[in-house]
């Protein structure tokens, strides 16, 4: 699914988000609110991963949501 139609649909998608990101805190969640690049950065956080790692992974999530 392109990040457009992640964005669009967030408040229905934000719950799977949330499963496999766990670590993201409420006003993690609240300032990501559908933004792509907002999500990577948390990611790289809260998880300790760099950017290339984070990008993928949410890459691979949206890609999951077909």
């Amino acid at each position: 699914m392109n990040w457009d139609m992640i964005e669009g649909n967030w408040k229905e998608l934000s719950g799977k988000a949330r499963q496999r990101w766990g670590k993201l805190t409420d006003d993690d969640w609240q300032m990501v609110a559908g933004k792509r690049e907002e999500l990577i950065g948390r990611i790289q956080q809260r998880y300790g991963k760099n950017r290339d790692e984070a990008e993928k992974d949410v890459d691979e999530w949206g890609r999951e949501l077909h």
